[in-house]
């Protein structure tokens, strides 16, 4: 450590250059970065999927364009304004975007470290001591005293510290902290995702549920004719009082039903008042019976779904943002070297602090090593490693669950598709059956129960086929949010502002 209370030209020069060839050689060493360097972890991609239906195709190149609005292929213009209330006002989503930002702020602060710190102090001091002073004898007799000192101290200074990344400790840290920006990023835009494939798939529900409601009104109008023909036949003495009863309580069973189906109609529409930040008093949907066809959804290679579903992106830079630590943790068995300088002005007159003769400075490197820490920095090393492992875990494991996703979709439109079309036929059949059974009983041949049990078997086939209806729209919704939405992972690019992408299957990512 060199310091002068004047400044001389040689030391100046001599320290300037080693200040010079301390900074050379450690822009040298910053390259020096130790720790493992990151892949993707490997995981089993299927060649296609086992569940597509016949007459799907993968997406063909003009189907790549942009298809962040992608609830749009469903033509409802409903629909479309819900979206956007929830884009501006979803509370889940505004979370995930706070810690995005919190994300970004972290990067920046973990980039600092790469520059040096720069301060600035000045004090006035004053201080007092007390001084004896020695004793005299006189003819009066003898005496002891003391005196007082008071002094004045004011010093105006400037630092600066900086310390390099030799071993690339900052290097890594700030890879992990970029990586967990990209996976907040990822996060916000599955939140997105998943809020969104909610609010549809609780849109076609309540879609599926004024079908059903308008189904139960014409089957209780239904039901009040038949009671009044049975009620006419009762008057003219060719019917008898227990098929009154039985119309009536068939025509009342149906007005309950009606009325329940109101219950479950209500509570999905409070589910999408609270989606899309309203309060549920004052939110309302009117009824408009779901008669929608899902839409054809082009798929891609499922190799693609590693690029195209936020949540594998997610786990994907959590595992590299792990793999990072374990640099940040190794860089500890290493010395770290501190250059620091500061100058300044001190003086005990304030008149006289800024002036030569007050000058000072000094400058000069700092290298320190930890010896012994009783096995801190292994186990440390250790532990960063087996949360490197466990993060590469979460990501088979979110891989394999997405995959499930998919074929599941696949499962549920394909089966779906082929009942309607089937129950479609029985709804065809059970109305048949019960206009025959009707005219048997007006012209006397049949009683009454047999009407019944018509009625119920034509009701229940219609039932049917409105639930089959609004599954098959809420898998088809669920099949666009297993497959990424219109989400790809180069958006993290454009979310994050970073200059490369995440890397793609199999490939060597960028350095950190």
């Amino acid at each position: 450590m060199l310091s002068s209370r004047t400044p001389r030209c040689i030391g100046t020069a001599r320290t300037t250059l080693a200040a010079a060839l301390s900074l050379a050689l450690a822009g040298s060493l910053a390259a020096c970065a130790v720790g493992p360097d990151y892949h993707r972890p490997s995981t089993a991609v299927p060649a296609s999927y086992k569940e597509t239906p016949a007459g799907w195709k993968l997406a063909e190149p003009g189907d790549r364009a942009d298809r962040g609005r992608w609830w749009a292929i469903y033509h409802d213009a409903q629909l479309d304004a819900l979206m956007d209330k929830l884009d501006a006002a979803n509370q889940t989503v505004a979370q995930f975007a706070a810690a995005y930002r919190q994300a970004r702020a972290l990067v920046s602060e973990a980039r600092a470290s790469y520059f040096p710190t720069l301060g600035l102090s000045a004090s006035a001091t004053r201080s007092g001591q007390q001084l004896s002073r020695s004793s005299t004898n006189n003819a009066l007799g003898s005496s002891n005293g003391s005196t007082s000192r008071v002094s004045n101290a004011f010093s105006l200074s400037l630092d600066a510290s900086w310390e390099p990344d030799l071993w690339g400790k900052v290097s890594r840290t700030v890879g992990a902290q970029e990586a967990s920006q990209q996976s907040a990023a990822a996060d916000l835009a599955n939140a997105r995702l998943s809020t969104q494939a909610t609010l549809a798939q609780t849109y076609f529900q309540l879609r599926s549920l004024d079908a059903q409601q308008k189904l139960l009104d014409d089957t209780v109008t239904a039901y009040e004719q038949a009671l009044k023909l049975t009620q006419n036949r009762y008057a003219q003495g060719v019917a008898g009082r227990a098929d009154v009863i039985q119309a009536q309580t068939q025509w009342q069973s149906a007005q309950a039903a009606a009325l329940d189906n109101g219950i479950a109609r209500a509570q999905n529409e409070h589910a999408i008042a609270a989606l899309v930040g309203e309060p549920a008093s004052s939110f309302s949907i009117a009824a408009a019976p779901l008669d929608a066809e899902p839409p054809v959804i082009p798929m891609q290679l499922p190799s693609a779904l590693l690029e195209r579903r936020p949540d594998i992106a997610t786990a994907e830079r959590k595992a590299a943002s792990a793999n990072e630590q374990i640099g940040v943790a190794i860089s500890a068995y290493f010395p770290t070297l501190t250059l620091s300088a500061s100058g300044g002005y001190q003086n005990s007159v304030f008149s006289q602090l800024l002036t030569l003769p007050s000058r000072f400075w000094t400058v000069g490197p700092q290298l320190a090593a930890t010896l012994f820490d009783a096995g801190l920095r292994h186990a440390q090393t250790e532990a960063a490693r087996a949360a490197y492992d466990q993060q590469v875990a979460v990501y088979r494991q979110t891989v394999l669950a997405a995959f499930q996703d998919v074929e599941d979709n696949l499962a549920s439109q394909r089966i779906l598709a082929s009942e309607i079309v089937v129950q479609r036929e029985a709804v065809d059949s059970a109305k048949q059956a019960l206009v025959i059974v009707t005219n048997e009983y007006k012209a006397g041949t049949v009683d009454y129960l047999n009407v019944l049990t018509a009625q119920t078997t034509a009701f229940s086939a219609e039932q049917k086929l409105s639930t089959l209806a609004g599954q098959r729209m809420v898998s088809s919704v669920g099949l666009v949010k297993a497959l990424g939405g219109g989400w790809d992972v180069a958006q993290i690019d454009r979310e994050t502002g970073e200059a490369s992408a995440p890397p793609t299957a199999g490939a060597k990512p960028a350095p950190q």
